[in-house]
C-alpha cells in the first residue's frame, strides 16, 4: 500500500492514548455487579467508543436496569476515580509518536466521545493537553461516533483535506467514524476492542509507535 502525505494527526483518547478502557471496564463491571448483573461482551461492545449518554442507554437497553442515565454516570465517575488512582497510565508508544509528530511539524488534535471536562482532566494529568491544536469532545458534535461528524469537524478546524488526515483509533465505532469521514485510519485494537470489525481501517497496528505509524508522520 502506498502511504499518503499526511498533513495532520488526530487521536482518539480512551484506550488509544490512555489505558482508561481498563479503568472503565472495571468500573462497568462493578456498576453492574452492584445490581446482580454481569458485564457481558455484548454490553461492553455496545458501549465502546460512544458518548456517555449513548453508552449508558445501550447498557439500559441490554440489561433492563431502570436507573436514570445521570445517576449511572455519577456512580461510574466515582468508581472511575477510585480505580484510576492506582492504574491510570499512558498507552505504549504514545510519547515516541508525539515526539515524531512534533519533530515533523504536523498539527495534532484530539477527537473523543468523552466530555470536555473529563478529557481536560485526563490529558492534564500527564501535561499533554497544550500540545494539541484542536480538541473536540462530546459537546462539540450533534452525532456521536460511528457518525463521521467529529472527524469531518476536525478536518475543517485543522484546515486539511480528510484524506490527508491521519486518524488513530482503537474502537470499531471510532474506526467507522474516521473511515466514513474519508480519513486515513490506523486502528490499534486493544484487549477490550479486538473483537470488533476493523475491516474499514486503512491499516491495523499493534501500538502507537509501530514503524508504519512513525513512517506516516515523518516528513521531509
Amino acid at each position: 500500500m502506498s502511504l499518503p502525505d499526511i498533513s495532520a494527526v488526530v487521536f482518539d483518547l480512551d484506550g488509544l492514548m490512555l489505558n482508561t478502557e481498563d479503568v472503565f471496564s472495571e468500573s462497568g463491571r462493578q456498576l453492574l455487579a452492584r445490581r446482580g448483573l454481569e458485564m457481558t461482551a455484548e454490553i461492553h461492545h455496545a458501549m465502546l467508543g460512544r458518548r456517555p449518554n449513548e453508552a449508558f442507554q445501550a447498557m439500559k437497553d441490554l440489561t433492563g436496569i431502570t436507573d436514570e442515565i445521570e445517576s449511572l454516570k455519577e456512580e461510574t465517575r466515582e468508581l472511575f476515580q477510585e480505580i484510576a488512582a492506582g492504574h491510570l497510565a499512558l498507552m505504549p508508544g504514545l510519547l515516541p509518536l508525539l515526539d515524531r509528530i512534533d519533530n515533523s511539524g504536523l498539527p495534532r488534535a484530539v477527537a473523543t466521545s468523552s466530555p470536555r471536562d473529563y478529557m481536560t482532566d485526563m490529558l492534564g494529568r500527564f501535561d499533554l493537553l497544550d500540545g494539541f491544536r484542536v480538541t473536540l469532545t462530546a459537546e462539540d458534535v450533534t452525532e456521536g461516533k460511528p457518525n463521521p461528524e467529529i472527524y469531518l469537524t476536525a478536518a475543517t478546524r485543522l484546515d486539511v483535506e480528510p484524506s490527508r488526515m491521519l486518524v488513530l483509533e482503537d474502537s470499531e465505532a471510532g474506526t467507522r467514524a474516521a473511515a466514513s469521514a474519508g480519513a486515513f485510519t490506523v486502528s490499534i485494537p486493544s484487549v477490550h476492542t479486538q473483537a470488533g470489525d476493523f475491516s474499514m481501517a486503512s491499516i491495523l497496528a499493534k501500538q502507537l509507535d509501530d514503524d508504519v505509524v512513525l513512517q506516516l508522520v515523518t516528513t521531509g
